[in-house]
């Protein structure tokens, strides 16, 4: 097993993407594919995200993006979809399970506060009248089955026969 220095594994790790993953991506093609059409990154029309801000001022939208910036934002429907890495997250599967075993006292805290924020920013949503679901990286095997989950969630796409073909009506 090769064991990197501090310096090799800060490089690696500042090549780690917030937006616009691989992950991501084939998302955001399967769905712009099926007749979905979407904001990024929790971005809000000016509109919504004033009277977002008079109704809710407990909550911070900050830069004019919903808690947490989802991925994709369907703002007709008030849905948003994060995609996120199971490491990162903390989602329940072997990669998401496995923490690192040296320098606990960074990790730990780290992925712990992750997983706090990411409940907090849902709650957040949903007091906003919002409905989110999350996409982990690894079910992204199987675009096929993702992609039926997410159209469920979403419900049929704005123009389209109901069917996800993004064929008019």
């Amino acid at each position: 097993m090769d064991i990197m220095s501090a310096q090799q594994r800060s490089q690696l790790m500042s090549r780690i993407r917030s937006k616009n993953t691989g992950p991501e991506l084939v998302l955001r093609r399967l769905l712009h594919a099926s007749g979905y059409r979407y904001r990024l990154h929790g971005a809000l029309p000016d509109g919504l995200l004033e009277s977002m801000r008079k109704d809710h001022p407990e909550i911070r939208l900050r830069g004019g993006r919903l808690p947490g910036s989802p991925d994709l934002v369907f703002t007709a429907k008030r849905k948003a979809v994060f995609v996120d890495g199971c490491f990162w997250h903390g989602h329940d599967c072997p990669v998401g399970r496995r923490r690192p075993s040296s320098n606990t006292g960074y990790w730990n805290p780290k992925l712990d506060g992750n997983q706090a924020r990411d409940q907090r920013n849902r709650r957040d949503l949903l007091a906003l009248g919002w409905e989110s679901m999350t996409v982990w990286e690894c079910e992204l095997d199987s675009a096929e089955r993702v992609l039926h989950t997410v159209t469920r969630f979403l419900g049929p796409a704005s123009g389209t026969d109901g069917t996800g073909t993004g064929q008019q009506q």
